[in-house]
């Protein structure tokens, strides 16, 4: 897939929060008292830890300090890449940034990663809802400090949401899209309003956004072209920088929120190491020589077959796996309906019955993975059978402007009979082509214009070529031109960010609710019009549009649930997505030398900030 991305709340706070099952009625963020100062707000339930809770009780305050980790970054989100990097300016639509440059900020609030839909005060002490609940007032902790020692104030606050909202990328830009009004009363004061068509969890998303100092920003430009470490006031700063190939992060020792509850005994290392590989078994080399201290692996072949070498046998690599975490997920493939030749969705649905997963995942997973239909694979969102009563009650404010099947059992991708080349589906597919008004033309599919249905699947690491092959050439059999191409990470992203392709795969997460932000990012129509967004297929519904504005007004779980399972269903429907399969578990390596706490939270695995360095298990197995 062409990445692993998180959504904005879980990418800042280290971890995105999900709902628990069975769902229990509690009462909404509108049923929030207004008017009070709040340590911690949460959109449906209880918060867990009150307000004088010392640290989160997945973090360990006993932890040692110190070491290196190196690590093969999993995750990533905004203009982020792991193949290369050319500036260190995350937040602009442009440009190649290294993973975890949030590390070196702070936002108002922190997410809490072993329960659902919280955030609890970071440079916030408290939170102040306003009466009509289209504004917050957030009381800054007078300790906060810049790395170089200055004050952070309000007017960076400010200052940041209003660059944010005028030249952020994409993923800052929309859940501002209702922002009115960003101030700072006095130094310590800062004040948000919306204008009243905001979802009533937007502000999830903007207590977790990043605040820059003004005073560098009036001096730097806010682009792609720097590489100049920002100032940051978060418990890393930016240390060795080896442009596209390596950076150090240095934990900041005298971090200024170090002992605040959100933070005391998370971020133990003394240096965070990312290096930069081009090729994924040039990575696991520098993993087996020790290198590279921890990685997840995302290649089924490389899991089955490559973990064999010496010091596995010896017991200084661990070999193990981790659960998910209890939120959303969606890996597939968009075909680009920006593309005339992709917009009648029984071509889409065509191409997707052409890949084989049965075949797939046996001769070439090792059977590790499990189909995927939804776009909110692994979560109560999920459709599943036919509609419920009030799942039907909804669908059917849209009769006429949506799919018919979407009336009827979810849809799922047909089973193949496993031999790779399934010949009914196949045929079928050829034939809702000919439907769509696609001609045989010798061996290929033309319109009625004479063009000639092709498909490029763009793709920037080599070990989607054996995935992906099986899969072209089933495309090919029916008259399609298909073909692969493989670019550079520059390159690709370019691409990507202007939508400048004919099919790209992605992998993501939702974190723990999907906000109405999160959701307009994949699937609104007018992300579709908006280079950065992760709406790829160009997906355009006013339906849809209508029904993200419900998700984001919800006031209870209930509610949200069943609007979300409506929205699965208009997608799996309108086949804008091609979902293709998923793992149920983390499967990491990692060199013997770290302590952890077991098990891990249930809505995020940020091993860089939970682990830490453990000498004598070092010393044991000659890594010290």
């Amino acid at each position: 897939m062409s990445g692993a991305v998180l959504d904005r709340r879980a990418f800042l706070a280290l971890g995105g929060a999900a709902f628990t099952a069975p769902f229990l009625p509690r009462a909404a963020l509108a049923q929030l008292q207004t008017g009070t100062p709040l340590h911690g707000i949460s959109a449906f339930g209880d918060l867990k830890y009150g307000p004088d809770f010392t640290h989160f009780d997945y973090a360990n305050p006993e932890a040692p300090k110190g070491g290196r980790f190196n690590f093969s970054v999993p995750n990533w989100g905004y203009n982020q890449s792991v193949l290369t990097f050319n500036t260190l300016n995350s937040f602009v639509p442009r440009g190649d940034a290294p993973p975890r440059m949030e590390l070196c900020f702070d936002s108002l609030m922190a997410g809490s990663l072993d329960e659902p839909d919280s955030a609890y005060g970071l440079l916030a002490e408290t939170v102040t809802i306003a009466d009509d609940r289209n504004s917050f007032t957030f009381k800054l902790r007078p300790q906060a400090r810049f790395h170089d020692g200055s004050n952070l104030t309000a007017e960076d606050v400010a200052y940041s949401f209003n660059l944010f909202k005028e030249k952020g990328h994409p993923s800052l830009i929309l859940p501002l899209t209702e922002m009115t009004e960003a101030v700072a009363e006095d130094e310590a004061t800062f004040r948000i309003a919306f204008s009243g068509n905001q979802s009533s969890r937007t502000i999830f998303s903007v207590i977790s956004m990043p605040i820059v100092s003004k005073a560098f920003y009036e001096e730097n430009p806010f682009d792609a072209s720097q590489l100049n470490p920002p100032l940051g006031s978060g418990p890393y700063k930016v240390g060795l920088v080896n442009a596209g190939q390596t950076i150090e992060y240095d934990r900041v020792d005298d971090y200024w929120a170090r002992d605040l509850p959100v933070m005391r005994g998370l971020f133990h290392f003394d240096t965070i190491r990312i290096e930069f590989y081009r090729d994924r078994n040039a990575a696991f080399e520098a993993f087996k020589k020790g290198d590279i201290q921890f990685r997840q692996e995302f290649t089924a072949r490389t899991w089955a077959t490559g973990y064999d070498f010496p010091a596995i046998t010896e017991g200084r690599v661990v070999k193990r796996e981790f659960p998910s975490e209890k939120s959303p997920s969606m890996q597939a493939w968009a075909l680009n309906q920006r593309r005339e030749k992709f917009a009648d969705p029984r071509t889409r649905q065509a191409i997707g019955m052409c890949f084989d997963f049965e075949w797939t995942n046996r001769n070439l997973f090792y059977g590790a993975y499990a189909r995927s239909n939804s776009v909110f694979e692994k979560s109560e969102f999920r459709a599943e059978g036919a509609p419920s009563q009030a799942e039907l009650a909804l669908l059917e404010e849209f009769r006429g402007e949506i799919p018919e099947e979407a009336f009827g059992e979810a849809v799922v991708a047909p089973t193949s009979d496993g031999s790779g080349r399934d010949r009914r589906l196949l045929r079928e597919a050829r034939r809702l082509l000919m439907e769509a008004g696609w001609q045989a033309d010798g061996r290929t599919l033309k319109n009625a214009a004479g063009q000639t249905l092709s498909v490029e699947y763009l793709i920037q690491d080599e070990v989607f070529i054996r995935s992906g092959s099986p899969f072209i050439e089933n495309m090919r059999q029916i008259g399609i031109d298909a073909s692969i191409r493989q670019v550079d990470s520059a390159q690709y992203q370019a691409r990507q960010l202007d939508f400048d392709f004919d099919m790209v795969g992605m992998a993501a997460s939702f974190g723990a609710t999907p906000t109405r932000d999160s959701l307009a990012n994949f699937f609104h129509s007018r992300s579709a019009g908006l280079p950065g967004t992760r709406n790829y297929p160009g997906t355009k519904s006013p339906a849809l549009d209508a029904l993200i504005k419900r998700a984001g007004r919800a006031e209870t779980r209930d509610e949200l649930v069943v609007t979300l399972k409506v929205m699965d269903r208009i997608l799996r429907a309108r086949h804008d997505w091609i979902p293709n399969w998923h793992a149920p578990n983390h499967r990491a390596a990692y060199w013997d030398m770290f302590g952890f706490k077991d098990p891990k939270p249930d809505y995020g695995f940020p091993v860089e900030a939970l682990w830490w360095y453990d000498e004598e298990k070092a010393k044991s197995i000659g890594r010290a």
